[in-house]
Parts: structure tokens; sequence; C-alpha cells
């Protein structure tokens, strides 16, 4: 088994294209030189199309557990697109630092990003409860079997919460 390196990342290429449009966006209204945290990521990224994704990796619309020390049970986070955002249900946006933080982590390897107040922050990328490419190639499966041909991979169980 091949140890992950801590920077280690993989996106898709519609994610990773998706979101290089929304940086260049945002780059006019930034100050000169600043870099946000998504930039660092589309950056260092392996990108792959999204059939090949493997389903362990965090996705955009992927939900994730984390673990909450302060309760000892696990936060739900669903990875979103800015206008998408809902905190209220754990919708939270790639561009926020914990968001920029998971996407393209696997799981079982660390998020790290830095909170507002500039403190370092972690999390062990518990679980991950949905991936829509996981889920994509589950429905063409089944569709594969409904029509009885052709030959399939088994579908991924996917946790409950």
């Amino acid at each position: 088994m091949q140890a992950l390196r801590d920077d280690e990342r993989t996106l898709t290429e519609n994610d990773h294209q998706r979101l290089q449009g929304f940086v260049r966006s945002a780059g006019d209204r930034r100050a000169p030189g600043t870099k946000s945290a998504i930039d660092a990521v589309l950056d260092e990224d392996d990108v792959v199309v999204a059939e090949d994704v493997d389903p362990d990796v965090v996705t955009m619309h992927s939900r994730v557990l984390l673990p909450d020390v302060a309760t000892g049970r696990n936060v739900a986070l669903t990875l979103c697109y800015p206008h998408e955002t809902e905190p209220s249900r754990g919708h939270i946006s790639v561009l926020s630092p914990v968001g920029a933080g998971l996407l393209g982590r696997r799981v079982g390897s660390v998020a790290r990003w830095l909170s507002p107040d500039g403190v370092p922050s972690e999390a062990i990328v518990a679980a991950l409860v949905y991936q829509p490419e996981a889920d994509g190639r589950a429905a063409a499966n089944s569709a594969a079997r409904r029509r009885g041909g052709g030959s399939f991979a088994p579908p991924r169980p996917l946790l409950k919460t």
C-alpha cells in the first residue's frame, strides 16, 4: 500500500475547470498578489476524468463526515459552490477555508485550513457518505444490469447518516 503525501489531492476535470472559472472571476476583486486556499489546491492537484476518480475522494457535492472533538460525534458537511452554500444544513462553500481544505482529500487523510482568525485547524476525513461520481457509476451499472448487457463494476456501498 502506498502512503499518501500530506498534500496529495485529486480533482475531477469538471471540478477543476469550474473552480478555475470561480477563481478567475474572483481575481478581479482580490488584492494584487493575494492567493486563496483554493488557488493552492488548483495549482497542486492531480486531475482525472470523473469516471476515473476513486470513490474515496472528496469531490464537489460530496458529503463527508468529520469528527467533532467537542462532542465526540461526526459532523456531516456537503461541499458546494458558493451560490449553493447553506451552513445551517451543513452545505459549505469550496471557496471557504474548510471547503478548500477538504476538496480532493481521501477518506482517512487530514484536511487542514486556517480559521478566519488565522488559527491552523485540521480534521481527519472520517467517511464519505456520498460522492456524485460513485453514485453515477452505481446508477450506470444498475441500468446495464437491467438491460442485461455488458460487464459492470459492483456499486460502492454508501454510508447512511
